[in-house]
């Protein structure tokens, strides 16, 4: 299969998939129809995957216009494990909905939606160009507006149009950002970005669109100060759709971060760093102090997702190797453990009958498997070993030690410890107590369809902290493309603007000797 194939299925896959459901949206064919689709979008994320570390990274023009003129897809090992994962995801937010979801929210059109929001997410994660970037961002807002007012409720309701509102002014602001991008660079394509704006990082036009996109991508991730839309929203619709969102929307904005600010400007600059190291410990302290606060697991996962955030952008602005590849591991980490906690917090609602930590309890008598499956994300999630999150953790502290940040390294252990409170605070409410009204008997049984998910990812996060290796591999190899722009630079617009590049940079040390 050619290049340009295997760049197009990821987003070709959910599209189908999506307009399929719609068409079948009353039949039961219609949740046949999504199960095969996400299968189908995890099986071509894991073709391109194979392909990207066999044969490097791959790049294909749509239309047949040669870069920078034409529409760019591009895959590295990063982008190609991220469709993986939202495949992988996918395929367990299938499942878990099948009784999740209401009849009536399938017939009006939650499967489509939801293979909508992953033509966006994978359309994001594989565009090589600024302003497909900014498209693919509107097709995940679009669809995940509809998602969350599915149910109809004055709730959900309430919740989408703070998302929307708070979210449209993100979109202004990146739209304005790629507008004054393009006026300065007279381009928008990243790796013709990286290559005309090399030496003039410290423009003013430069440094405005920088600001514009940071902002953007800040809101999109929910960094402090514009997180508000997040714990304001992601416990109103179906656990299903929380759990998608969960793990995949935030993470965009973490992924094109990671991109733009390795690729199109300088992360490390004087003026970008400090931001970006400021606004990531912030983003740790107000998420996880936010979800401290919280009576409510969804809302104390929500505020978590938050808190995580901040570790994967502190990763990006600590600017090493080692801490690049911590953020890039921890994004992977990250994605199944949330996605497994708001699929448990679904089980808990189903057993117990509330979400809220007062009403709830007996369910270490009620279900000893589902305590377990709990156990295994949340501990994760704290950054208790062996599990996923402490070599994640690990990473980044470590990374934050060898920069001489300390106060960085403090933060993000005493975070770590407050997590861990916040899970505790679960656990002696949902599980150790007694349910304050409901005999342990009395509670239902939980479906296979919601239970299976939660084991297979709780498995998943088991293995990844056990045999931490290979992942790692895969981030480091990640963290060789983003730090190496040319690489990218190469695959996009060839070896001969490489050769020019290397060639201008040594006229300008050259230069600079001569002075």
């Amino acid at each position: 299969m050619s290049g340009e194939m295997l760049l197009v299925w990821p987003i070709a896959i959910p599209m189908i998939t999506s307009i399929v459901t719609l068409i079948l949206r009353r039949s039961t064919a219609g949740d046949t129809a999504s199960l095969l689709g996400a299968v189908a979008l995890l099986v071509s994320g894991l073709v391109l995957l194979a392909q990207v570390l066999g044969n490097g990274p791959v790049a294909a023009q749509m239309g047949s216009w040669d870069a920078p003129f034409g529409i760019t897809l591009f895959a590295d090992i990063l982008s190609a494990a991220m469709v993986v994962i939202a495949g992988i995801v996918a395929v367990a937010v299938v499942i878990y909905s099948r009784l999740d979801v209401t009849e009536n929210e399938r017939h009006v059109g939650f499967h489509s939606l939801s293979h909508a929001l992953l033509v966006g997410v994978c359309g994001a994660f594989l565009t090589g160009d600024v302003f497909n970037l900014y498209v693919w961002f509107e097709v995940m807002l679009i669809a995940s507006f509809g998602l969350l007012v599915i149910g109809g409720r004055r709730d959900q309701v309430d919740a989408a149009v703070k998302y929307v509102g708070l979210n449209l002014i993100a979109t202004l602001a990146f739209l304005s950002g790629v507008g004054i991008l393009y006026g300065a660079a007279g381009t928008l394509n990243m790796a013709d970005l990286h290559l005309v704006l090399a030496d003039r990082q410290s423009e003013t036009a430069v440094l405005a669109a920088a600001a514009m996109l940071l902002f953007a991508f800040g809101a999109k991730a929910a960094m402090f100060p514009v997180f508000a839309w997040l714990p304001a929203s992601y416990h109103t619709p179906a656990f299903a759709t929380s759990a998608l969102f969960a793990a995949l929307l935030t993470k965009v904005g973490v992924y094109a971060l990671l991109r733009v600010f390795t690729t199109v400007f300088d992360g490390s600059g004087p003026f970008l760093q400090p931001v970006l190291l400021v606004g990531a410990v912030l983003t740790m302290v107000v998420g996880v102090l936010g979800a401290a606060a919280q009576n409510d697991v969804r809302r104390i996962l929500s505020f978590h997702i938050i808190s995580q955030i901040g570790y994967m952008v502190l990763g990006l602005a600590l600017f090493t190797p080692l801490a690049i590849i911590g953020a890039i591991f921890y994004l992977f980490h990250h994605i199944i453990v949330k996605a497994n906690l708001f699929f448990v917090a679904g089980v808990i609602r189903w057993k117990a009958g509330s979400e809220e930590l007062d009403k709830i309890g007996g369910l270490l008598k009620a279900s000893p498997l589902l305590a377990l499956l709990f156990l295994i994300p949340a501990l994760s999630l704290a950054g208790i070993p062996p599990l996923s999150g402490f070599w994640a953790k690990f990473i980044i502290v470590q990374a934050s030690l060898e920069a001489r940040d300390w106060w960085v390294a403090v933060a993000a252990l005493a975070v770590g410890l407050i997590t861990l409170f916040s899970m505790t605070k679960i656990w002696l409410a949902a599980f150790w107590k007694d349910h304050p009204t409901a005999a342990t008997a009395d509670m239902p049984v939980a479906p296979r369809s919601m239970v299976l998910p939660i084991a297979v990812l709780a498995i998943m996060t088991v293995i990844i902290g056990i045999g931490a290796g290979p992942l790692y591999a895969v981030a480091e190899e990640a963290a060789v493309t983003l730090l190496d722009p040319l690489a990218y630079v190469e695959v996009v617009l060839g070896p001969d603007a490489v050769a020019e590049a290397r060639a201008a940079e040594a006229d300008l040390i050259v230069a600079e000797v001569a002075q």
